[in-house]
């Protein structure tokens, strides 16, 4: 690999005509191709009721994958800290430290149920083409979605009845006390076994420059930006987190990883074809759908072609920001993200209808990667 790591990020997708179980094993064969070519990291995300995504519980993915893999960093991309508690996560992943001992990143994140919102005081967010020629389009507004039905119930079903979520930065400060063994509440000391002095890396991911990135720097956490969620506040989120760092005892620095979602095939076009899927999945998870199993590209011209104007801008933040191409355009559009950033790793989402077009992906940009400075 070249000096910039990189990283996978994985979801689980289930491809149309797929279930959720052969997309389960695909993961389990694609930790193991990223490890054998040298990724740094293979981290789960955390989705809820979304026929087309099976990673529901990064901890239980870990556990799956830690066994089939030996030396690949594995992690959650994010555990969604809004509907669990401190210490369930803390021993959870001590659970699977004990048998996996230093392997594991611990990504916390705040809840997915209630879209991101900017400062009411924020100041007006840059837009455009970075000096370097990254894509920073406007801001996408989740307004929408608040208060959907179908939001509604998500989080009905993931909370317990009348319960209260905790102040995240707070939470965060549980989890780092009880890794730690420092946690005390009334004068009451708590020591989760296993838990306690996991070897663990924490990380906090975010889409902004607000609390998520505030309480990374707060903690000396190193922090994970979200260029292929929230495209248009990448640079918000990153600086927001260097402005807010205080070394620790984990971290004399700021470590950000900076996330992008990516199709290589060997030629331009044959990627532009594979990642025909991409908007219509986009589309299904901004209507509060549910993200659908991803569709085919044939599929995909179906989904389309009798969108409105309207459809094609609920997507278009995410459709111009994926990064389309052989793997030499790729590799230029990840130069430009690191550039843009500062990034010290990159997180590469990949989704494709085929899982073998999804694991050449994979191999054609660590290849083109391990070749350049």
């Amino acid at each position: 690999m070249s000096r910039t790591p990189l990283g996978v990020l994985d979801l689980v997708p289930v491809p149309s005509g797929s279930t959720a179980a052969e997309a389960l094993h695909h993961t389990v064969a694609l930790a193991r191709q990223a490890e054998r070519l040298g990724y740094a990291r293979y981290w789960f995300a955390e989705h809820h009721l979304n026929p087309g995504v099976a990673g529901t519980s990064p901890a239980v993915l870990l556990a799956l994958t830690a066994g089939a893999t030996s030396t690949i960093r594995l992690g959650s991309g994010a555990v969604q800290l809004g509907h669990r508690t401190a210490l369930s996560t803390v021993e959870e992943f001590g659970l699977i430290d004990a048998l996996h001992p230093g392997r594991l990143d611990l990504g916390l994140g705040r809840s997915a149920g209630r879209p991101p919102q900017p400062a009411p005081d924020a100041a007006p967010p840059f837009e455009g083409w970075t000096p370097g020629g990254l894509r920073i389009p406007p801001r996408f507004s989740f307004a929408h979605l608040l208060g959907h039905p179908r939001v509604a119930l998500q989080q009905r079903l993931l909370n317990l009845p009348g319960a209260r979520p905790q102040d995240y930065a707070e939470q965060v400060g549980d989890v780092l006390a009880l890794l730690r063994g420092e946690y005390r509440s009334e004068g009451v000391e708590a020591h989760p076994v296993p838990g306690e002095g996991a070897d663990v890396q924490v990380w906090i991911l975010g889409s902004s420059g607000g609390q998520s990135a505030e309480t990374a720097g707060a903690n000396g956490l190193r922090f994970a930006a979200n260029y292929h969620v929230s495209p248009a506040s990448v640079l918000e989120a990153a600086e927001g987190y260097r402005a807010a760092f205080k070394p620790s005892a984990a971290l004399d620095r700021p470590y950000l990883t900076v996330s992008a979602d990516v199709v290589v095939a060997p030629d331009d076009a044959e990627a532009r074809e594979l990642a025909a899927g991409y908007a219509p999945w986009v589309h299904s998870i901004r209507t509060a759908e549910g993200a659908i199993p991803f569709p085919s590209p044939g599929q995909a011209r179906e989904l389309v072609a009798g969108w409105s104007a309207a459809d094609h801008a609920l997507v278009a933040d995410r459709v111009e920001t994926r990064f389309v191409g052989s793997a030499a355009t790729v590799a230029d559009h990840l130069e430009r993200l690191r550039e843009a950033t500062g990034a010290d790793e990159l997180l590469i989402t990949t989704i494709t209808h085929s899982p073998a077009d999804r694991v050449r992906s994979y191999r054609l940009l660590a290849e083109e990667w391990a070749r350049r400075p």
